[in-house]
């Protein structure tokens, strides 16, 4: 690492550029050859809607599949065409917070590239999720406290509020941040000038205002939202070691296995020396991650850490650890020390590039299941064999609409048919609130295909469901020559659904999802 940024320096810098190039082609590939997963699925279905918010989530990641689906259509890339926007933002962050700070060319060339080596990042930000509209917005807000403590404008902190109110209107997870800021506010030696100051204020009424949508929805329907992410923040399943075991492997699979440690190092020492100089900026990021990562590391003890909700913390760690390297030359560390954390800082980059292309290889591809069942993309694919025949049934029957009893089978099957036929979910009907007509007129005194995953149409939920059930067919959903879940195809008559139902019905129940999505063994779930 060199503070003056020589010719070496520099081309280090475009080799970045050309890394970020070919990284950015191979995730629109990903994004483009890979179908939808039933989460992605579901929020899709979020874009067609105009409900302020959601009972899962806000609304932040509808708009960006708006976004992208204005510019190529109802595609898959379309749909995930804001995440890959969403990861260049995020790295032009990264490398101006770096170079604010340390002014170092080679550690700005590292800042931007260890993304690309975490799977997270490098292939996983195209695959849409609120975590992924959640991290451009975050790190802005990060990037405008940077501009604070080194410019010293209170007006950064009317730019931190902004970005802090999107955040929250991407996920509520935005609010683990909130100890990081309240640190990077009243730790330093500054911490009367601000606190006499209007500005943070104001930041808080700019926050507030930018989320209220969020709030003006959860208002009108009982604060659904937060009831229900209020269950998922409090329950406890007892102590479980399988559970710490997953979120501590993901970490490591996800973020890098070299990775990870240099990142947590460079935290900690970030850490280490904020504290002990009250540092606002070395405060801030260290803070930023070491607080979520530690709050989910105990979570896990009792509960199942879903696969992207720490997704959001880790650019901060990247920024962390490519200003600690730079730093150490400055605190005069012995040089054997500065080339070991910067070999390793190397083969971490390297080694989590070259894992992040093998996966892209076996998923584009190769013709094999290494995985089995438990297979992340393996295990949401196959639904258009599901939909074909689906698609038989309405034809043999003159059935004009498809019934689900769950979300997953909903979204895909709504997303297959895309409008050509209506689709609805019988029960959860908590997750629907706001959503448009799906088109009564083609549902009421009409036969309708059932289509549920086997034995979701044993449930005691059709005890709720006073129609005429005909068994018709069984279907099977494989990926690549494996069966991944057989679904039973009904033809129902005799009863028109039920759009709102009350609250207290078994066919509103977001209560009880709220609870069943918690089981420490569940394995796919809503982030």
């Amino acid at each position: 690492m060199t503070l003056k940024p020589d010719g070496a320096a520099r081309r280090s810098l475009v080799m970045a550029a050309l890394v970020i190039a070919a990284m950015t082609l191979l995730r629109i590939v990903y994004a483009s050859a890979i179908e939808l997963r039933t989460d992605e699925a579901y929020y899709w279905t979020w874009s067609k809607e105009t409900a302020l918010s959601f009972l899962d989530h806000p609304p932040m990641i509808a708009w960006f599949i708006r976004f992208g689906t204005a510019i190529f259509g109802d595609t898959v890339l379309g749909v995930r065409f804001g995440g890959i926007v969403a990861m260049l933002v995020m790295q032009l962050l990264l490398i101006d917070i770096v170079r604010r700070v340390t002014h170092d060319v080679r550690a700005m060339a590292l800042a931007v590239l260890m993304p690309e080596a975490a799977l997270y990042y490098g292939l996983l930000m195209a695959k849409v999720a609120p975590d992924v509209a959640l991290i451009p917005f975050a790190m802005a807000m990060m990037w405008s406290l940077v501009r604070l403590a080194l410019g010293g404008d209170g007006r950064w902190w009317l730019a931190a509020g902004l970005f802090a109110g999107l955040s929250l209107l991407s996920k509520f997870t935005a609010i683990m941040f909130a100890p990081a800021v309240a640190a990077f506010l009243l730790v330093p030696d500054w911490r009367w000038r601000w606190l006499r100051s209007p500005y943070p204020y104001l930041a808080v009424v700019i926050a507030i205002a930018v989320f209220s949508p969020v709030l003006i929805w959860n208002a009108g329907h009982d604060w659904a939202s937060f009831r229900f992410q209020g269950v998922r923040a409090t329950a406890n399943y007892g102590i479980s070691l399988r559970t710490v075991g997953d979120y501590i492997g993901l970490q490591f699979g996800l973020v890098g296995f070299v990775m990870l440690p240099v990142v947590l190092a460079g935290l900690a020492m970030m850490a280490w020396r904020g504290y002990r100089a009250r540092e606002p900026v070395a405060i801030l990021l260290s803070t930023a991650v070491l607080v979520p990562f530690l709050y989910f590391l105990v979570k896990s003890f009792t509960l199942r850490v879903g696969d992207t909700w720490p997704m959001f913390m880790w650019p901060v760690g990247f920024a962390a650890a490519a200003i600690n390297l730079a730093m150490l030359p400055c605190e005069c560390w012995p040089v054997r020390m500065v080339r070991f954390s910067v070999f390793w800082a190397k083969t971490a980059v390297v080694s989590g590039i070259v894992f992040v292309v093998i996966v892209f290889l076996y998923y584009v591809a190769a013709p094999w299941n290494l995985l089995g069942k438990i297979d992340p993309v393996g295990a949401e694919a196959g639904y258009e064999q599901v939909a074909a025949r689906v698609q038989t049934a309405l034809d043999e029957t003159g059935a004009t609409w498809i019934a689900t009893t769950d979300y997953r089978t909903y979204a895909m099957m709504r997303w297959l048919f895309r409008g050509r036929v209506p689709v609805i979910e019988l029960n959860e009907r908590g997750r629907f609130q706001d959503f448009r007509d799906p088109g009564m007129e083609k549902i009421r005194g009409h036969a309708g295909i059932y289509v549920g995953r086997v034995p979701d149409n044993r449930s005691l939920v059709w005890d709720s469901i006073p129609a005429r059930r005909e068994p018709l067919a069984e279907v099977e959903r494989r990926w690549r020559g494996l069966v991944i879940d057989t679904y039973a195809l009904e033809k129902l008559t005799g009863w028109t659904p039920e759009l709102s139902p009350p609250k207290d019905s078994p066919l509103f129940q977001w209560r009880v999802l709220a609870l069943f999505s918690l089981s420490p063994l569940a394995g796919r779930g809503l982030g």
